[in-house]
């Protein structure tokens, strides 16, 4: 893959003949290349995380996700690759529905509590309509005679 590909060029006499270590992408490591300093996947998918890899891998395959990035400006790349993790995260949870499943049933839940919460802003209006009334009544018991005058 050209992503991965170092020149076979033997090192100048200048150069230190042992190349410096560097860990390869989870991407290179899991395809089994050597991880280039230009690698276009290294950035997003470090050696430390090599199951990100593995589950955008498994949905999409490496050639797409390096065109897909390619195709994007430097500063887009990062928040693709996140979103790319998360929809073949939820296309492995949910082989049918993937992400729409998952915003389906994110819906749903919001309804719910929105019911939720009408009922309990209707039972504060309710009590406060009690509280005012037993305030009114207490208010008539205490001063009996200044009620009959006002409505007399």
């Amino acid at each position: 893959m050209e992503h991965c590909r170092q020149q076979n060029t033997p090192p100048s006499p200048y150069q230190n003949a042992t190349p410096p270590t560097q860990y390869p992408c989870a991407a290179c490591k899991s395809l089994r290349r050597r991880c280039s300093d230009k690698c276009v996947l290294a950035p997003y998918f470090p050696s430390s995380e090599p199951l990100r890899f593995n589950i955008v891998h498994k949905v999409y395959g490496a050639s797409n996700i390096i065109r897909r990035l390619q195709e994007l400006p430097e500063p887009q790349r990062s928040d693709a690759v996140n979103s790319m993790v998360y929809e073949a995260g939820a296309r492995i949870r949910d082989p049918v529905y993937g992400c729409a499943g998952t915003v389906t049933l994110l819906q749903q839940q919001i309804l719910g509590l929105q019911e939720e919460l009408a009922k309990a802003q209707a039972e504060i209006l309710n009590m406060q309509c009690q509280i005012a009334n037993l305030v009114s009544l207490d208010w008539m018991e205490m001063f009996p005679s200044q009620e009959q005058e006002t409505f007399n």
